[in-house]
């Protein structure tokens, strides 16, 4: 079952992380959780409806659920067939995309796949003091 949740509009990306975090976790029957680019203020969440509704309850940015299964077709148009695959490896130079080191270079000492982690360094930091970020919190540096 797919259902669509409310979220704080600009809030989305942040609504889905705390999400993975919850779903980590708990034990909750979700299968994923996506958010279109174009559609603001809203996610969809696959899942059970009760491990959706537990869900939506205890994300800080989810406001609601809309009552409504929402159907793979409705929402086909925002699905790419083509999943992109990008790995982090360590030396990796990123760029924080969240979190409190926003804006800020680093580069990747540790990659941890089970946890979806990344320990990283930052490069403008006058103490280099390895961090721990969500692996989703990072982007890869296009010019290596």
């Amino acid at each position: 079952m797919i259902m669509t949740a409310r979220t704080t509009r600009g809030r989305e990306k942040t609504a889905i992380n705390a999400s993975r975090s919850q779903i980590k976790t708990s034990d909750l029957d979700i299968k994923a959780v996506f958010h279109p680019e174009d559609l603001r203020g809203y996610i969809f969440i696959e899942g059970s409806e009760q491990a959706i509704r537990d869900l939506a309850s205890e994300v800080r940015n989810i406001n609601g659920v809309i009552d409504e299964e929402v159907n793979v077709s409705e929402i086909e148009k925002y699905l790419d067939e083509e999943e992109e695959d990008i790995t982090l490896e360590v030396g990796d130079k990123v760029e924080v995309i969240s979190g409190p080191f926003k804006g800020e270079e680093a580069k990747i000492d540790r990659v941890d796949e089970g946890n979806r982690e990344v320990t990283i360094e930052l490069l403008d930091a006058a103490v280099p003091i390895p961090t721990t970020v969500d692996i989703d919190s990072v982007r890869k540096k296009a010019n290596q």
